[in-house]
């Protein structure tokens, strides 16, 4: 069952993981804090600052968003029926949270294929009227892509735990997907559907060697610069538990961004099998 995130550590955080606080609603002097598990088959207790505070998290999880009191933090990462944190299989690992800004923390492997943490600040400074925001943040052991919009990468090189933001105007834009220093799809051109005021993160995790890629999508809203945005978080979105199950998207253009990143990192892999 899981646990609330980091509850007795501070008081006044928010009673459950499932209210979702919106992308500009951390309290003065606390921070926003949502969690990702990225490491394939491999479920654990998460402790902070010594105490249980997730039980049993399983990969694809994701957790919060939580309004957190600035400051530093100890997570530890550990198996599923330790007793306590004194032999985690990650960690501990310092995690600094300063005041009025958005995190997500991503447990996942890097580019070798060993588990590691990443602290990653969400962009929610307000979109241009009548613009969205992409994030593509790459946490999976496997090879850089680019992403081309009509031809020219606007993305380059991205490689683990790399990330990249588009500020795009609303609408449906023709993107597609090449190996890195490469202007040949591999996937694409696909449509994809850019929300106003909304930032959407897609998170492509696991391990290409072991064919178990996953996509993860995290949304949050709030980011309108118009008059009367409403501000809306939607970070717990849960996504797929392996590569051959589809993630639960809560924007469904947004789909198609994260799968077009996913598959080119198979496209890539096939392309070094042959």
């Amino acid at each position: 069952m899981r646990k609330k995130l980091f509850a007795g550590i501070a008081a006044g955080i928010v009673a459950a993981l499932s209210v979702g606080v919106p992308a500009t609603a951390a309290t003065s002097g606390n921070a926003v804090l949502s969690v990702l598990h990225g490491i394939p088959d491999t479920p654990v207790d998460v402790y902070v600052n010594g105490a249980l505070t997730l039980d049993d998290f399983q990969p694809g999880d994701l957790a919060g968003p939580l309004d957190l009191p600035a400051g530093s933090y100890e997570v530890a990462l550990t198996a599923t029926d330790a007793a306590d944190d004194s032999s985690p299989v990650l960690g501990p690992v310092s995690l600094t949270l300063e005041a009025g800004k958005n995190y997500t923390a991503v447990a996942h492997l890097n580019a070798s294929g060993s588990p590691t943490v990443t602290p990653y600040v969400n962009v929610t400074s307000p979109t241009a009227a009548g613009q969205g925001r992409l994030t593509v943040r790459h946490d999976a052991a496997a090879p850089a892509v680019d992403v081309l919009a009509g031809g020219t990468a606007v993305i380059q090189n991205l490689a683990n735990p790399q990330e990249a933001t588009l500020n795009l105007p609303a609408g449906t834009v023709e993107a597609s997907v090449a190996a890195t220093g490469t202007t040949d799809p591999v996937l694409g051109p696909a449509s994809v559907d850019v929300q106003e005021g909304v930032l959407t993160i897609a998170y492509a995790w696991g391990s290409l060697e072991d064919d178990n890629l996953a996509l993860a999508v995290q949304t949050i809203g709030g980011l309108h610069s118009a008059p009367g945005g409403v501000n809306s978080g939607t970070g717990g979105q849960l996504a797929q538990r392996d590569a051959a199950q589809q993630w639960m998207w809560t924007i469904g253009g947004v789909a198609v961004a994260a799968a077009v990143a996913a598959s080119a990192l198979v496209a890539v892999r096939s392309r070094a099998q042959r």
